[in-house]
């Protein structure tokens, strides 16, 4: 090649280069995209929504593109609720209360059913959960037609064990009248002698030994059993092998009844 054309070899590299630079660049691995914020939210209420981090606002304020509330206020608000019982007299701030991972645990929910029946399916997320379980549920009414308090929505599990904290127990029987009744008495019986009905969706809450065990003497036993009777005390007097004096609950819920009755027993009835 000649020097001339060799010159105007590199003047068209040189063109090149300026026309189109060559650009280098690293792969940057400090780069991330934000995902846009998107939330569900609870459908209930008129005036007030809460979404799924925990938030309460007004309906009008809900953001339209996310569906989430504003980031403004406190995040899981209990206002208006009380921490003792777990229970709240607003739906919505329910949900949000409940939503606090020191209250409700993820672990814990998925194991709860949505229904009684073994067929029914489990919750899949806390926010699930709380906007179920806040509900108005059998435990708020009182003969399936008043609420006994205003604190009618609630999060906390039942315990159906032996232990359950008595003080929220005595909390979710507020406008309650827990009554021993007499020998042989069916609750309905018990508390037809007082003016009053036996309001069989609190039965479960009696139905546990330590709650037995701070309405009547029980002798220092507290046995599972199976009986429409139960929670019940065998009178003294029984036959031995019913073994007077214990206190019996049973552990097949299904079985819990206002009229059920035993000759030998003494029936813990809740009245209203």
């Amino acid at each position: 090649m000649s020097t001339s054309g060799f010159s105007l070899f590199l003047a068209l590299l040189q063109l090149i280069g300026f026309l189109f630079p060559l650009r280098i660049s690293a792969i940057r691995k400090d780069i991330g995209f934000l995902e846009e914020r998107s939330c569900r939210t609870t459908v209930q209420g008129r005036y007030l929504i809460s979404d799924d981090e925990g938030n309460v606002c007004d309906a009008l304020s809900l953001e339209s593109r996310t569906r989430c509330c504003p980031w403004k206020g406190e995040r899981f608000s209990c206002h208006g609720c009380n921490l003792l019982s777990q229970c709240c007299n607003s739906y919505e701030f329910c949900v949000s209360c409940c939503l606090n991972p020191s209250r409700t645990l993820l672990e814990k929910v998925v194991k709860v059913k949505v229904a009684k029946p073994s067929t029914s399916g489990t919750y899949k997320t806390v926010f699930d959960f709380c906007a179920g379980r806040c509900r108005h549920n059998s435990e708020s009414v009182v003969h399936e037609n008043a609420y006994h308090s205003k604190f009618h929505h609630c999060f906390s599990l039942t315990s159906n064990a032996s232990g359950a904290n008595l003080t929220q127990v005595e909390t979710r029987l507020l406008g309650i009248d827990v009554i021993v009744g007499r020998q042989g008495d069916s609750c309905d019986a018990v508390c037809k002698s007082r003016g009053q009905l036996c309001v069989m969706n609190k039965l479960t809450l009696l139905n546990q030994c330590d709650v037995m065990q701070r309405y009547m003497t029980c002798k220092g036993s507290c046995l599972a059993s199976a009986g429409a009777d139960q929670p019940a005390e065998v009178v003294d007097d029984a036959p031995r092998d019913l073994y007077p004096g214990a206190c019996l609950y049973t552990r097949t819920q299904s079985m819990l009844s206002c009229d059920g009755s035993h000759q030998y027993t003494r029936r813990l009835c809740p009245c209203a």
